[in-house]
């Protein structure tokens, strides 16, 4: 199974790759894609669009999971990374990927043990559940990243139960 992580947003898209074999997790590819600041709006979401379809044809996963996230404070941001989402939403439906939306609690557990871990847990936890470069990556490439293996423990868990 292959599984496309992503942690939402419109400025910063984090997106992982990972492969599921039975016993092992290699993680395929990771990034931050950045959009165009200067861009207009739908520009962004165009950008962001067409770099899910390259990714999908180059890595052919069979899963999205993708970061539910809540904003308390800005209507505006939370709007926007909603029409991101809306995006990845329609693009996994044409692909016929099967999706699967987690929230950072559910993440924290998942990777981190516990449901209200740091992001440097989480990061740490990372670390030690793929094999990483040495290469600098922005917090939301871990996001991604965790998202992915959120995602493959949650299917083991369902598949140890049925």
């Amino acid at each position: 199974m292959r599984i496309m992580g992503i942690d939402p947003g419109y400025d910063r898209l984090g997106v992982a790759l990972l492969e599921k074999v039975p016993g092992k997790e290699t993680l395929l590819h990771s990034e931050c894609f950045q959009t165009d600041r200067k861009s207009a709006f739908a520009d962004r979401l165009h950008a962001i669009g067409e770099h899910t379809y390259r990714l999908i044809d180059e890595y052919s996963p069979t899963h999205m999971a993708i970061e539910n996230v809540f904003f308390n404070t800005n209507q505006k941001t939370a709007m926007d990374v909603a029409a991101v989402r809306g995006v990845l939403l329609y693009i996994a439906r044409e692909r016929e990927l099967a999706v699967s939306e987690y929230t950072p609690p559910q993440i924290k557990t998942a990777v981190g043990g516990g449901g209200h871990g740091s992001k440097k847990d989480v990061i740490a936890m990372v670390h030690h559940l793929v094999a990483l470069s040495d290469r600098k990556r922005l917090d939301d490439e871990y996001d991604a990243i965790a998202v992915a293996l959120t995602h493959s423990a949650c299917v083991r868990s369902n598949e140890l139960m049925s």
